[in-house]
């Protein structure tokens, strides 16, 4: 059901939450007419619908899954929509020293080996390993037991997907809030900037509400652990992809860019590098700031966050 909020001025915020992806979606887009609004709103539905079969390993037609079955075997052709995901999630693994990575071992998989397990996963599990030809459009992974799974950055990317067929469509202002991750463009009915608070009514309380983010995307990570204490919503548990062991000295970590795709891919790993890795690595690059809070509720900003007053 479509919900509306009447703002100042003849505009008004029409908002439908729907579950995709495996995550509560809002959408979220500022307009006069509720019936063109609505018409938005499912058109941007079903781009992520399509976003979410083009990514799945699901079915003999899935591409992730063909590429899959042939790993160890040989190059996988694929559309020119998987290849830009891939090389970009390969680019974002190289930025990050392979804390976030697309590959995986395979459960149904086992090698006859005196190694560890963790020098199992970093042999047989790694992005390095992840063979793109540009000129065949191809891909390949060198280890039959490798597998690879857009799960870390499927759903950004799918948000991003909403948001341009929104633009396209005249939208010139709405929030995509993707299982808490906030993608926002435009500005309210009032022609205030974006605020997390605005974005997202349920977050109001919370120290950084005010905190600007028009135009851009924020996604946040959580330690389950350390969060359990304060909350009883639940939580993925949140542990070093490669060691295994639960993060401990960060609580939640947002990051704050102008795509979906990027803040939930680096969500993440800068839980997992830690408070001084995490922001060593953010303040070297362009466009992209965190938040984050740890165990002991003490904040930290990179270079481009202003904390609330």
């Amino acid at each position: 059901m479509l919900a509306v909020k009447t703002l100042r001025s003849n505009l008004n915020i029409f908002r439908r939450s729907i579950w995709l992806m495996g995550n509560q979606f809002e959408i979220s887009l500022v307009a006069n007419d509720p019936i063109w609004a609505e018409g938005k709103i499912t058109d941007a539905i079903n781009e992520i619908n399509r976003v979410d079969k083009l990514l799945s390993a699901l079915g003999e037609s899935s591409k992730v899954n063909e590429i899959n079955r042939n790993a160890g075997v040989k190059p996988v052709k694929v559309d020119r929509e998987i290849f830009g995901l891939i090389e970009r999630s390969l680019q974002i693994s190289a930025l990050t020293y392979g804390a976030f990575d697309i590959t995986y071992v395979s459960a149904d998989k086992t090698v006859a080996t005196d190694a560890k397990p963790s020098a199992f996963v970093n042999t047989y599990s790694n992005y390095k390993n992840v063979v793109l030809d540009h000129q065949a459009v191809t891909v390949f992974l060198k280890e039959k037991s490798m597998r690879i799974s857009f799960a870390s950055i499927g759903k950004g990317y799918a948000a991003d997907r909403a948001k341009y067929i929104l633009q396209m469509q005249g939208v010139s202002s709405g929030v995509i809030n993707a299982g808490g991750d906030l993608l926002t463009w435009g500005t309210q009915p009032n022609n205030a900037d974006w605020t997390i608070g605005a974005a997202d009514p349920e977050l109001q309380t919370q120290p950084f509400a005010n905190m600007n983010i028009g135009n851009m995307c924020i996604a946040t990570s959580v330690n389950a652990e350390r969060y359990a204490a304060i909350s009883n919503k639940p939580q993925a548990n949140m542990v070093n992809a490669k060691k295994g062991f639960p993060v401990s000295e960060i609580m939640r970590v947002s990051v704050i860019s102008p795509t979906a795709e990027l803040s939930d891919a680096m969500a993440t790993p800068i839980m997992n590098m830690g408070v001084n890795a995490g922001l060593y690595l953010i303040n070297q690059l362009n466009q992209i700031s965190c938040l984050i809070i740890d165990d002991h509720n003490r904040i930290y900003t990179s270079k481009g966050v202003e904390k609330a007053d």
